[in-house]
Protein backbone atom coordinates (compact mmCIF):
# COMPACT_ATOMS: atom_id res chain seq x y z
CA UNK A 1 0.00 0.00 0.00
CA UNK A 2 1.23 3.60 -1.11
CA UNK A 3 0.26 6.66 0.84
CA UNK A 4 0.18 10.04 -1.00
CA UNK A 5 0.12 13.08 0.60
CA UNK A 6 -1.55 15.92 -1.31
CA UNK A 7 -2.30 19.08 -1.66
CA UNK A 8 -1.51 22.72 -2.61
CA UNK A 9 1.85 24.64 -2.49
CA UNK A 10 3.50 25.14 0.78
CA UNK A 11 0.17 24.00 3.26
CA UNK A 12 2.85 21.75 5.02
CA UNK A 13 2.91 19.12 3.09
CA UNK A 14 6.84 18.09 2.85
CA UNK A 15 6.66 19.43 6.62
CA UNK A 16 4.45 16.62 7.01
CA UNK A 17 6.14 13.93 5.11
CA UNK A 18 9.67 14.47 6.53
CA UNK A 19 8.14 14.72 10.36
CA UNK A 20 6.81 11.27 9.07
CA UNK A 21 10.31 9.61 7.76
CA UNK A 22 13.10 11.81 9.17
CA UNK A 23 14.18 12.66 5.02
CA UNK A 24 15.17 15.70 4.50
CA UNK A 25 13.57 17.34 2.00
CA UNK A 26 13.00 21.32 0.74
CA UNK A 27 10.65 23.17 2.77
CA UNK A 28 10.15 26.40 2.24
CA UNK A 29 6.49 29.00 1.74
CA UNK A 30 8.24 28.77 -1.80
CA UNK A 31 5.20 27.34 -4.08
CA UNK A 32 6.48 24.37 -5.42
CA UNK A 33 9.58 23.67 -3.33
CA UNK A 34 8.69 20.35 -4.34
CA UNK A 35 8.90 19.22 -8.12
CA UNK A 36 10.78 16.02 -7.88
CA UNK A 37 8.11 13.64 -5.32
CA UNK A 38 9.86 12.59 -2.29
CA UNK A 39 9.27 8.81 -1.39
CA UNK A 40 10.16 7.88 2.02
CA UNK A 41 9.24 5.06 5.02
CA UNK A 42 7.24 6.07 7.68
CA UNK A 43 5.89 4.20 10.65
CA UNK A 44 1.94 3.23 11.55
CA UNK A 45 1.98 2.97 15.73
CA UNK A 46 0.46 -0.32 16.86
CA UNK A 47 0.51 -1.92 20.92
CA UNK A 48 2.42 -4.64 20.66
CA UNK A 49 1.18 -8.29 21.39
CA UNK A 50 4.55 -8.80 23.51
CA UNK A 51 3.57 -6.99 26.62
CA UNK A 52 0.49 -9.18 26.35
CA UNK A 53 2.62 -12.71 26.17
CA UNK A 54 5.00 -11.09 28.91
CA UNK A 55 7.97 -12.10 26.30
CA UNK A 56 10.75 -9.58 25.47
CA UNK A 57 11.00 -9.48 21.44
CA UNK A 58 13.19 -9.42 18.71
CA UNK A 59 11.64 -7.41 15.51
CA UNK A 60 13.33 -7.64 12.52
CA UNK A 61 10.89 -6.50 9.70
CA UNK A 62 9.41 -3.62 12.03
CA UNK A 63 10.60 -1.86 15.21
CA UNK A 64 8.95 -2.21 19.10
CA UNK A 65 9.74 0.47 21.78
CA UNK A 66 8.46 0.05 25.37
CA UNK A 67 5.47 -2.03 24.09
CA UNK A 68 5.04 0.05 20.85
CA UNK A 69 5.32 -1.78 17.78
CA UNK A 70 6.10 0.53 14.67
CA UNK A 71 5.59 -0.98 11.00
CA UNK A 72 7.09 0.51 8.12
CA UNK A 73 4.79 1.28 5.37
CA UNK A 74 5.80 3.44 2.22
CA UNK A 75 4.78 7.26 1.66
CA UNK A 76 4.59 9.90 -1.24
CA UNK A 77 5.13 13.18 -1.45
CA UNK A 78 3.37 14.81 -4.11
CA UNK A 79 4.15 17.81 -6.07
CA UNK A 80 1.70 21.24 -4.97
CA UNK A 81 -1.66 20.96 -6.60
CA UNK A 82 -3.02 24.92 -8.43
CA UNK A 83 -6.58 25.24 -10.09
CA UNK A 84 -5.72 23.81 -13.43
CA UNK A 85 -4.14 21.06 -12.67
CA UNK A 86 -5.88 18.58 -14.69
CA UNK A 87 -5.39 20.61 -17.82
CA UNK A 88 -1.89 20.35 -16.89
CA UNK A 89 -1.13 24.16 -15.10
CA UNK A 90 1.77 24.07 -12.82
CA UNK A 91 2.82 20.72 -12.09
CA UNK A 92 -0.53 19.39 -12.64
CA UNK A 93 0.52 16.42 -14.69
CA UNK A 94 3.48 15.34 -12.35
CA UNK A 95 0.76 15.43 -9.92
CA UNK A 96 -1.50 13.57 -11.13
CA UNK A 97 0.59 10.86 -11.96
CA UNK A 98 2.31 11.02 -8.50
CA UNK A 99 -1.36 10.09 -6.99
CA UNK A 100 -2.02 7.44 -10.02
CA UNK A 101 -0.10 5.34 -7.78
CA UNK A 102 -1.41 5.81 -4.57
CA UNK A 103 -3.58 3.73 -2.78
CA UNK A 104 -4.94 6.12 -0.66
CA UNK A 105 -5.08 10.33 0.13
CA UNK A 106 -3.71 12.43 2.89
CA UNK A 107 -4.80 16.16 2.19
CA UNK A 108 -2.78 18.39 4.28
CA UNK A 109 -4.71 22.00 4.15
CA UNK A 110 -3.72 24.98 5.68
CA UNK A 111 -6.72 25.14 8.58
CA UNK A 112 -5.41 28.82 9.58
CA UNK A 113 -6.21 30.27 5.86
CA UNK A 114 -2.58 31.59 5.65
CA UNK A 115 -1.74 30.62 1.72
CA UNK A 116 -3.70 31.59 -1.20
CA UNK A 117 -4.98 29.36 -3.83
CA UNK A 118 -2.00 28.99 -5.13
CA UNK A 119 0.37 29.07 -2.40
CA UNK A 120 1.13 32.33 -2.32
CA UNK A 121 1.16 33.81 1.82
CA UNK A 122 -1.71 35.81 3.48
CA UNK A 123 -3.03 36.49 6.27
CA UNK A 124 -4.51 34.53 8.56
CA UNK A 125 -7.94 33.46 8.13
CA UNK A 126 -7.76 35.08 4.51
CA UNK A 127 -8.62 32.10 2.27
CA UNK A 128 -11.23 29.59 3.10
CA UNK A 129 -9.74 26.12 3.85
CA UNK A 130 -12.90 24.79 2.42
CA UNK A 131 -12.62 25.88 -0.95
CA UNK A 132 -9.02 24.06 -0.84
CA UNK A 133 -10.87 20.17 0.09
CA UNK A 134 -13.81 21.38 -2.80
CA UNK A 135 -10.88 22.16 -5.36
CA UNK A 136 -8.24 19.09 -4.95
CA UNK A 137 -11.28 17.01 -5.53
CA UNK A 138 -12.88 18.97 -8.51
CA UNK A 139 -9.45 18.49 -10.15
CA UNK A 140 -9.08 15.05 -9.37
CA UNK A 141 -12.20 14.25 -10.70
CA UNK A 142 -11.64 16.06 -13.52
CA UNK A 143 -8.87 13.99 -14.10
CA UNK A 144 -10.44 10.63 -14.29
CA UNK A 145 -13.11 11.93 -15.79
CA UNK A 146 -11.05 12.92 -18.99
CA UNK A 147 -9.46 9.56 -18.94
CA UNK A 148 -12.62 7.46 -18.99
CA UNK A 149 -14.48 9.85 -21.19
CA UNK A 150 -11.48 9.57 -23.87
CA UNK A 151 -13.00 8.03 -27.18
CA UNK A 152 -16.11 6.70 -24.88
CA UNK A 153 -18.74 6.71 -27.64
CA UNK A 154 -16.59 4.73 -29.65
CA UNK A 155 -15.62 1.80 -27.00
CA UNK A 156 -18.59 1.88 -25.37
CA UNK A 157 -20.69 0.50 -28.54
CA UNK A 158 -19.01 -2.47 -28.41
CA UNK A 159 -19.30 -2.84 -24.69
CA UNK A 160 -22.89 -2.76 -24.99
CA UNK A 161 -22.88 -6.14 -26.77
CA UNK A 162 -22.01 -7.33 -23.68
CA UNK A 163 -23.65 -7.61 -20.19
CA UNK A 164 -21.56 -5.38 -18.18
CA UNK A 165 -18.93 -5.16 -21.02
CA UNK A 166 -18.71 -1.03 -19.39
CA UNK A 167 -16.98 -2.82 -15.93
CA UNK A 168 -14.59 -4.79 -18.09
CA UNK A 169 -14.02 -1.65 -20.42
CA UNK A 170 -13.75 0.33 -17.38
CA UNK A 171 -10.77 -2.08 -15.77
CA UNK A 172 -8.58 -2.17 -17.90
CA UNK A 173 -8.46 1.71 -18.47
CA UNK A 174 -8.26 2.15 -15.16
CA UNK A 175 -5.78 -0.65 -14.13
CA UNK A 176 -2.62 1.95 -13.90
CA UNK A 177 -4.27 3.62 -11.58
CA UNK A 178 -4.09 1.20 -8.28
CA UNK A 179 -7.99 1.07 -9.76
CA UNK A 180 -9.88 -2.57 -8.68
CA UNK A 181 -12.83 -3.93 -10.59
CA UNK A 182 -14.59 -3.93 -7.25
CA UNK A 183 -14.39 -0.20 -7.02
CA UNK A 184 -15.65 0.53 -9.94
CA UNK A 185 -18.35 -1.64 -9.50
CA UNK A 186 -19.29 0.17 -6.07
CA UNK A 187 -19.00 3.54 -8.02
CA UNK A 188 -21.30 2.66 -10.46
CA UNK A 189 -24.21 1.53 -8.11
CA UNK A 190 -23.67 4.34 -5.80
CA UNK A 191 -23.78 7.08 -9.23
CA UNK A 192 -27.33 5.05 -9.89
CA UNK A 193 -25.69 4.41 -13.53
CA UNK A 194 -26.79 1.47 -15.71
CA UNK A 195 -23.86 -0.25 -17.02
CA UNK A 196 -25.65 -1.90 -19.00
CA UNK A 197 -26.42 0.94 -20.72
CA UNK A 198 -22.84 3.29 -20.99
CA UNK A 199 -23.92 5.29 -23.93
CA UNK A 200 -26.64 6.87 -21.90
CA UNK A 201 -24.09 8.37 -19.58
CA UNK A 202 -23.74 12.30 -20.24
CA UNK A 203 -20.65 14.23 -19.42
CA UNK A 204 -22.10 15.08 -15.77
CA UNK A 205 -22.46 11.31 -14.94
CA UNK A 206 -19.07 10.40 -15.83
CA UNK A 207 -17.88 13.49 -13.54
CA UNK A 208 -19.79 12.31 -11.02
CA UNK A 209 -19.06 8.86 -11.79
CA UNK A 210 -15.49 9.51 -11.67
CA UNK A 211 -15.78 11.87 -8.42
CA UNK A 212 -17.63 8.64 -6.47
CA UNK A 213 -14.58 6.18 -7.83
CA UNK A 214 -11.60 8.35 -6.40
CA UNK A 215 -13.64 8.50 -2.97
CA UNK A 216 -14.27 4.43 -3.17
CA UNK A 217 -10.77 3.37 -4.92
CA UNK A 218 -8.19 6.55 -3.34
CA UNK A 219 -9.86 6.99 0.22
CA UNK A 220 -9.23 10.61 1.88
CA UNK A 221 -8.49 12.03 5.13
CA UNK A 222 -7.85 15.59 5.61
CA UNK A 223 -4.89 16.77 8.09
CA UNK A 224 -6.21 20.28 9.17
CA UNK A 225 -2.47 21.67 9.61
CA UNK A 226 -1.39 24.66 11.56
CA UNK A 227 -4.24 23.78 13.99
CA UNK A 228 -1.93 26.36 16.88
CA UNK A 229 -3.50 28.76 14.88
CA UNK A 230 -6.70 30.90 16.34
CA UNK A 231 -8.61 31.03 12.52
CA UNK A 232 -7.53 27.25 12.47
CA UNK A 233 -9.51 26.58 15.74
CA UNK A 234 -12.53 27.97 14.49
CA UNK A 235 -12.14 26.53 10.75
CA UNK A 236 -11.70 22.90 11.91
CA UNK A 237 -15.49 22.94 13.05
CA UNK A 238 -16.63 23.43 9.16
CA UNK A 239 -13.94 21.40 8.12
CA UNK A 240 -15.92 18.43 9.91
CA UNK A 241 -19.05 19.06 8.03
CA UNK A 242 -17.03 17.59 5.25
CA UNK A 243 -17.53 14.07 4.21
CA UNK A 244 -14.38 13.65 5.37
CA UNK A 245 -12.26 12.41 8.13
CA UNK A 246 -10.68 15.15 9.85
CA UNK A 247 -7.40 14.53 11.74
CA UNK A 248 -6.22 18.33 13.36
CA UNK A 249 -2.34 18.60 12.91
CA UNK A 250 1.08 20.71 13.24
CA UNK A 251 3.33 19.36 10.82
CA UNK A 252 6.21 21.85 12.46
CA UNK A 253 5.24 20.53 15.87
CA UNK A 254 6.15 16.78 15.21
CA UNK A 255 9.24 17.61 12.87
CA UNK A 256 10.64 19.74 15.79
CA UNK A 257 9.60 16.75 18.22
CA UNK A 258 10.61 13.96 16.08
CA UNK A 259 14.45 16.03 15.34
CA UNK A 260 15.11 16.77 19.08
CA UNK A 261 13.98 12.77 19.87
CA UNK A 262 17.12 11.75 17.24
CA UNK A 263 19.17 14.01 18.80
CA UNK A 264 18.83 12.85 21.91
CA UNK A 265 17.32 15.82 23.56
CA UNK A 266 13.90 14.50 24.62
CA UNK A 267 12.38 11.24 24.73
CA UNK A 268 9.36 11.24 22.31
CA UNK A 269 7.96 7.97 19.78
CA UNK A 270 5.34 9.63 17.31
CA UNK A 271 2.43 10.04 18.58
CA UNK A 272 3.23 10.22 22.10
CA UNK A 273 0.74 12.71 24.13
CA UNK A 274 3.91 14.34 25.99
CA UNK A 275 8.15 14.22 25.92
CA UNK A 276 10.81 13.95 28.36
CA UNK A 277 13.51 16.23 28.16
CA UNK A 278 16.94 14.28 28.58
CA UNK A 279 19.61 17.00 28.52
CA UNK A 280 19.47 19.69 30.83
CA UNK A 281 22.08 22.18 28.76
CA UNK A 282 19.00 22.76 26.54
CA UNK A 283 19.66 26.57 25.30
CA UNK A 284 16.87 29.34 26.14
CA UNK A 285 15.31 29.19 22.44
CA UNK A 286 15.14 25.10 22.32
CA UNK A 287 13.16 25.30 26.09
CA UNK A 288 11.15 27.61 24.76
CA UNK A 289 10.01 25.99 21.71
CA UNK A 290 9.54 23.17 23.52
CA UNK A 291 7.17 24.75 26.18
CA UNK A 292 5.52 26.02 23.48
CA UNK A 293 4.52 22.56 21.55
CA UNK A 294 3.61 21.34 24.99
CA UNK A 295 1.02 24.22 25.64
CA UNK A 296 -0.17 25.03 22.60
CA UNK A 297 -0.45 21.60 21.06
CA UNK A 298 0.51 18.53 23.31
CA UNK A 299 -1.64 19.62 26.07
CA UNK A 300 -4.67 20.91 23.92
CA UNK A 301 -5.17 18.37 21.48
CA UNK A 302 -3.30 15.37 23.14
CA UNK A 303 -0.95 15.04 20.26
CA UNK A 304 0.49 16.81 17.46
CA UNK A 305 -1.90 14.80 15.49
CA UNK A 306 0.61 13.54 12.26
CA UNK A 307 1.11 10.28 13.96
CA UNK A 308 -2.93 9.81 13.91
CA UNK A 309 -3.14 10.71 10.49
CA UNK A 310 -0.89 8.24 9.21
CA UNK A 311 -2.60 5.51 11.44
CA UNK A 312 -6.25 6.73 10.55
CA UNK A 313 -5.49 6.15 6.95
CA UNK A 314 -4.17 2.78 7.30
CA UNK A 315 -6.08 1.11 10.03
CA UNK A 316 -9.18 2.63 9.03
CA UNK A 317 -9.71 3.91 5.64
CA UNK A 318 -7.24 1.22 4.21
CA UNK A 319 -8.79 -1.39 7.05
CA UNK A 320 -5.37 -2.89 7.46
CA UNK A 321 -5.00 -5.29 10.54
CA UNK A 322 -1.52 -6.45 11.99
CA UNK A 323 -1.28 -10.01 12.16
CA UNK A 324 2.14 -12.16 13.67
CA UNK A 325 2.82 -15.38 12.63
CA UNK A 326 5.36 -17.81 14.74
CA UNK A 327 6.39 -20.88 14.28
CA UNK A 328 6.69 -21.99 17.49
CA UNK A 329 3.51 -21.70 19.63
CA UNK A 330 5.19 -21.83 23.20
CA UNK A 331 7.98 -19.55 22.48
CA UNK A 332 6.31 -17.66 20.07
CA UNK A 333 9.15 -17.33 17.96
CA UNK A 334 10.46 -18.58 14.43
CA UNK A 335 12.87 -21.14 12.96
CA UNK A 336 15.64 -18.99 13.93
CA UNK A 337 14.27 -18.71 17.56
CA UNK A 338 13.65 -14.97 17.22
CA UNK A 339 10.40 -14.09 19.48
CA UNK A 340 7.85 -12.10 17.59
CA UNK A 341 9.81 -11.46 14.91
CA UNK A 342 7.89 -10.14 11.99
CA UNK A 343 4.57 -8.31 12.01
CA UNK A 344 2.47 -8.29 8.59
CA UNK A 345 0.26 -5.58 7.35
CA UNK A 346 -2.96 -7.45 5.57
CA UNK A 347 -6.19 -5.90 4.39
CA UNK A 348 -9.18 -7.09 6.62
CA UNK A 349 -11.05 -9.07 5.28
CA UNK A 350 -8.04 -11.70 4.30
CA UNK A 351 -8.29 -15.48 5.09
CA UNK A 352 -5.54 -17.83 6.84
CA UNK A 353 -4.40 -19.65 3.48
CA UNK A 354 -4.58 -16.03 1.84
CA UNK A 355 -2.36 -14.94 4.68
CA UNK A 356 -0.13 -18.23 4.14
CA UNK A 357 0.72 -17.39 0.48
CA UNK A 358 1.76 -13.70 1.90
CA UNK A 359 4.02 -15.27 4.15
CA UNK A 360 5.39 -17.70 1.19
CA UNK A 361 3.64 -18.83 -1.93
CA UNK A 362 4.60 -22.49 -0.75
CA UNK A 363 2.95 -22.31 2.76
CA UNK A 364 -0.03 -21.21 0.69
CA UNK A 365 -0.03 -24.17 -1.74
CA UNK A 366 0.45 -26.70 1.14
CA UNK A 367 -1.66 -25.26 3.26
CA UNK A 368 -2.98 -27.68 5.75
CA UNK A 369 -4.47 -25.49 8.94
CA UNK A 370 -3.50 -22.75 11.23
CA UNK A 371 -2.81 -22.40 14.97
CA UNK A 372 -4.46 -19.58 17.25
CA UNK A 373 -1.61 -19.22 19.43
CA UNK A 374 -3.94 -17.39 22.41
CA UNK A 375 -6.71 -20.34 22.79
CA UNK A 376 -4.93 -22.72 20.61
CA UNK A 377 -7.77 -23.55 18.41
CA UNK A 378 -7.73 -24.78 14.65
CA UNK A 379 -7.83 -22.78 12.12
CA UNK A 380 -9.54 -23.61 8.79
CA UNK A 381 -8.53 -21.78 5.15
CA UNK A 382 -11.12 -19.40 4.86
CA UNK A 383 -10.74 -17.96 9.08
CA UNK A 384 -10.84 -14.28 8.37
CA UNK A 385 -8.28 -13.19 10.60
CA UNK A 386 -8.57 -10.53 13.37
CA UNK A 387 -6.48 -7.87 14.44
CA UNK A 388 -3.41 -8.63 16.70
CA UNK A 389 -4.09 -12.28 15.72
CA UNK A 390 -0.62 -14.51 16.41
CA UNK A 391 -0.85 -17.77 14.22
CA UNK A 392 0.75 -20.55 13.17
CA UNK A 393 0.57 -22.12 10.10
CA UNK A 394 0.87 -25.77 9.24
CA UNK A 395 1.93 -26.31 5.48
CA UNK A 396 2.52 -29.60 3.93
CA UNK A 397 5.05 -27.22 2.21
CA UNK A 398 8.18 -25.29 3.99
CA UNK A 399 7.98 -24.24 7.71
CA UNK A 400 5.06 -21.84 9.43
Amino acid sequence: MLVGIVGKPSVGKSTFFSAITLVPVPISAVPFTTIKPNIGVGYLRTPCVCKEFDVEDQPANSICLDGIRLIPIKLIDCAGLVPGAWKGRGLGNKFLDEVRKADALIHIVDAAGTTGEEGQPCKPGENDPLKDVEFLDYEIAMWLSQIISKDWKKITQKSETVKSGVLNLLTDRLSGLAIKKRHINKAVKTSNLDPDSPLKWSEEDIFSFAKELRKIAKPMLIAANKIDILQAEKNLERLKETDYPIVPCSTEAELALRRAAEKKLIDYKPGDCNFNVLRQDLSDEQKKALEIIKEKILRKWGTTGVQEALNTVYFKLLQMIAVYPVEDIEKLSDHDGRVLPDVHLVPYGTTAREFAYLIHTDLGKGFIYATDVRTKRRLGEDYILKDRDVIKVYSAKGRG
